[in-house]
């Protein structure tokens, strides 16, 4: 059998959430989704809300997962601990609260989703993402594995894909904001897509507003930042997964505007 699974690019302030509340409920009936995992990091800015992660899961999404901004929000930290489907990076500290790993069962058919964070200009404090992916595909039995994989390096998320390729069914970057166009199926059998962009304002900087960016590239001091109203997109990718070999057989970048 065929499984549809959507992924979601990080969700960038209220605009972006209202965003994902609005278009991803029918964007998931039209093309028959199974399973839902969206990106919520920059929720806040920087964090999320423990209000805004249960409006996501209210939206449509099956499990949560966040990057270098996990504890952006100190009260995210105890709601870490409370719920399965809210993932931060599995290789931060074992200090730190939550979990990075969780298996979720999908009438029948389980679904291993693995969030992970890059080393390369990002996050050096972390445990290695290759070996700790390595140590949780030990973990549990799972027919689907998924690996969001929040990291700067385009060369570190490629190295990463072909080094679990055969060994996941769908590897996404996120965190750049910005999509990109090598969605492929892997020569062993792996999805992938460099990075799945953003929810969030259509004319911003990463879902910001534009003068805030230039301003600090000028070297001024731009000021809290704003996120503008307006048009919202919201970006990700469709995995088509077969529960026959556990891999994937079609990616499709998704753009909804």
């Amino acid at each position: 059998m065929l499984y549809r699974i959507l992924a979601i690019g990080d969700v960038v302030g209220e605009p972006g959430l209202r965003h994902l509340e609005k278009v991803l409920p029918p964007l998931q009936k039209l093309k028959g989704v199974h399973f839902t995992v969206v990106n919520g990091e920059n929720a806040s800015g920087v964090g999320l809300t423990r209000e805004q992660a249960e409006r996501m899961r209210s939206a449509g999404a099956d499990v949560v997962t966040l990057g270098n901004h996990s504890f952006g929000k100190a009260q995210i930290g105890s709601f870490l601990d409370d719920v399965p489907w809210l993932l931060r990076p599995a290789n931060y500290s074992g200090r730190a609260p939550g979990h990075g790993c969780e298996i979720f069962d999908l009438g029948g058919v389980r679904i291993r989703v693995i969030n992970l964070i890059g080393r390369c200009d990002l996050a050096w404090g972390t445990d290695n993402p290759f070996t700790t992916a390595d140590r949780l595909l030990d973990w549990g039995k799972a027919e689907f594995t998924l690996v969001d994989f929040h990291a700067e390096a385009t060369s570190e998320k490629l190295a990463l894909g072909y080094y679990l390729d055969g060994r996941v069914s769908a590897l996404w970057g996120t965190h750049t904001h910005v999509p990109t166009a090598d969605e492929r199926v892997y020569p062993k059998g792996t999805g992938y897509l460099t990075d799945l962009g953003m929810t969030g304002p259509v004319e911003s900087v990463l879902g910001i507003e534009p003068w805030q960016s230039v301003e600090s590239f000028l070297g001024g001091l731009p000021g809290r930042y704003k996120h503008p109203e307006g048009p919202c997109k919201m970006q990700g990718a469709l995995f088509t997964l077969d529960s026959a070999t556990g891999l994937c057989a079609a990616v499709e970048r998704v753009d909804i505007r």
